[in-house]
């Protein structure tokens, strides 16, 4: 491990460094608290955002030690791609926008803003501030238009532009983007707060030059990563070779009828070096929830980075994990202009939990099941209570459960896997912001997969609209179908989904996935973040820990006897009292254990119509008869329906005694 990758000798002192790298990474958290101070709009304050340094070619030399990790592997892209379209044509002063995904980038509302770092003539690095803006145009408020094919439907398209020109502010470019959105105002703030970011990070860099001498700070620039690459090749090394393979779902293709569609991921270790193919995943589906190239990269990084949290990133781990994505046109390989703004919710989290179910097998000690999956509520129309009824957007994310682990229950609403620098958004400043009222905020109970270590619990979310008009509601998230798993005998968690509660009654299902449904003032909703999946036998967990979940609210009682065959009763309610029934439990137990293989196999039409009747819930369909339906209607999704059960039984049912 101490040798350095070929061809490339050190020529700093130990010292040196070690004082450059850090002073490199806080270069890049100034950056980070510079946006957090100056931006304008409430969904970067809540660290939608990511910053790097990157060398003068364009790799990546460090990022924010708390940049979200859906930005990870993609900002090196875009850097690169400024490059590009730029040859020779790069000068002092000049400041570069860029949000392509087809590109390298994620989704349009990410915008990049990239600065080139002078010294005496000569680039010698480039700061780089991505946030995502709120609404950069397209068919609804948000910009995340579920039902988009292509690209033109999700908003403005901005290939590498220079906004400043040798220092001087090209208002005439800005004008033209900000004039496609419908926050304008809040878009030209955080552009300006990005901006000045870099300036920031073009200070301390060229502060080190004058302190350090510019030559050993490139040469420094250029170690860091050899030292990344070098110890994720040692600590690759160190692992056994072999192969490994899975797979996950996204919940449909709206273009060909239910069924889930297949996000497949096989890992190879070969001596120090990882490669990842997912030339196996189905085609681009019909609607936003593709992913271009440079996310789903990013996926696979930020996956694999989970198992080695205290490597320090940069493009030297790139170095030593390599990804074969297979022809464009698939649905983790998307080119332009097939819609991708929903690659977040769509392949990106199921490339990552199914590299975490690799991974756990690689690494069992650090094992994990699936975790909830991203979701995002966009409601935007006029504010009636301003005279000049301005336009306003309610931007929104929960937080939610990540999958039980070996040795411990996972964790309770947290950020998702996608972005665990997210924060929540406080419901005083939305409902100051947006004609809105919060109506509950609370950990759902049951929401966390059942296991040995169960998964961590989501929360349930409800707002009524108050003084809105000609508004319309978006939601992109998913899992309604593809429950979030559990692994080593673990069960699932609960459908995403929201339910609207029209002021004029009938309430309704509308599902993980819409867009553009109109909504009205007095209109209520709500909406479940889901728990993650159970890891370990749920018969196994111990009768007190099911006991202290429901003391703490985590496990109802009907369930702990349901899901872990724990009879509990209640005491006194008031004051948490609660006995277990070590007999009953027992009994309740070993029934469980004779019947439950049979019950995964049991007619599903028939399990159908116990959901419709209301003798059944949704958890006893998803936990206990591996039974999907369309959770508005009752209607027996029957392909989907075949292939939970798959996942279930190599998943769930293969581990239990």
């Amino acid at each position: 491990m101490s040798e350095l990758p070929a061809n490339r000798v050190s020529t700093l002192d130990p010292v040196t460094f070690e004082v450059l790298k850090n002073a490199f990474s806080t270069a890049v958290d100034l950056m980070s608290e510079q946006i957090l101070r100056t931006c304008h709009s409430f969904v970067i304050f809540a660290r939608d955002f990511s910053c790097a340094l990157c060398d003068a070619r364009g790799d990546t030399i460090m990022q924010g030690s708390q940049d979200i990790a859906v930005h990870v592997g993609t900002l090196h892209y875009t850097c690169k791609a400024v490059i590009e379209a730029f040859p020779e044509d790069i000068h002092p002063g000049d400041v570069f926008a860029v949000n392509d995904p087809y590109l390298g980038g994620t989704h349009f509302n990410d915008v990049r803003i990239i600065r080139p770092i002078f010294h005496e003539g000569r680039i010698i690095a480039y700061a780089q501030a991505n946030g995502h803006w709120a609404d950069v145009g397209g068919s609804v408020p948000g910009s995340f238009d579920v039902n988009a094919r292509e690209h033109f439907g999700e908003g403005l398209r901005i290939p590498p532009v220079r906004l400043w020109d040798r220092g001087v502010y090209r208002s005439d470019v800005a004008r033209l983007i900000f004039s496609n959105t419908r926050v304008p105002s809040d878009n030209e703030g955080d552009m300006h707060a990005q901006a000045e970011a870099t300036r920031i990070c073009q200070r301390e860099v060229l502060r080190l030059a004058a302190k350090y001498g510019v030559d050993t700070v490139v040469t420094a620039m250029s170690e860091v990563q050899d030292y990344v690459e070098r110890i994720t090749r040692g600590r690759v090394a160190a692992l056994p070779d072999g192969e490994w393979e899975t797979v996950d779902y996204i919940d449909s293709d709206p273009a060909a009828g239910e069924g889930l569609i297949a996000v497949r991921v096989r890992m190879t270790i070969s001596g120090d070096q990882l490669h990842y193919d997912l030339s196996g995943s189905d085609p681009a589906v019909g609607s936003f929830l593709n992913s271009a190239y440079g996310a789903s990269v990013s996926g696979v990084m930020a996956g694999t980075k989970t198992f080695f949290p205290d490597v320090p990133l940069n493009a030297g781990f790139y170095r030593a994990v390599t990804v074969e994505l297979g022809p464009e046109g698939s649905v983790v390989n998307a080119p332009w202009p097939i819609a991708v703004t929903g690659f977040c919710s769509g392949p990106y989290e199921k490339i990552m939990n199914a590299i975490f179910e690799l991974w756990s097998q690689v690494m069992p000690e650090r094992a994990i099941a699936c975790s909830f999956n991203l979701e995002y509520l966009l409601v935007g129309g006029r504010d009636a209570r301003r005279p000049d009824r301005p336009v306003f957007m309610w931007y929104d994310w929960m937080v939610g459960g990540w999958g039980g682990r070996n040795g411990r229950d996972g964790s309770t609403a947290t950020a998702p896997i996608f972005g665990v620098g997210l924060a929540v958004q406080p419901v005083e400043g939305q409902e100051r912001l947006s004609p809105v009222m919060t109506t509950r905020h609370q950990i759902l109970t049951d929401s966390g997969g059942p296991g040995e270590f169960r998964g961590g619990c989501g929360v349930e979310k409800g707002a009524t609209l108050t003084a809105a008009e000609r508004t319309v509601m978006s939601y992109c998230c998913d899992r309604a179908r593809s429950i979030a798993w559990g692994i080593d005998g673990g069960l699932p968690s609960l459908p995403h989904g929201v339910w609207l509660d029209p002021a004029a009654g009938d309430e309704r299902f509308l599902g993980a996935v819409f867009s553009n449904v109109a909504v009205s003032a007095g209109d209520s909703f709500q909406r479940p973040s889901a728990g993650g999946g159970g890891y370990g036998d749920p018969l196994d967990r111990d009768p007190a820990a099911v006991l202290e979940d429901v003391i703490d609210g985590y496990v109802s009682i009907g369930r702990a006897r349901l899901d872990y065959g724990v009879v509990i009763e209640a005491v006194d309610p008031e004051i948490c009292s609660y006995r277990i029934d070590a007999n009953a439990t027992a009994q309740a137990r070993a029934e469980i254990a004779v019947h439950r293989r049979g019950w995964q196999l049991e007619d599903a039409e028939a399990i159908a119509v116990r959901y419709r009747s209301g003798e059944l819930g949704a958890m006893d369909l998803v936990r206990r008869y591996g039974v999907i339906v369309d959770w508005g209607t009752g209607e027996l999704l029957p392909e989907t329906t075949s292939q939970f059960r798959e996942m279930v039984a190599r998943r769930s049912v293969a581990h239990w005694p």
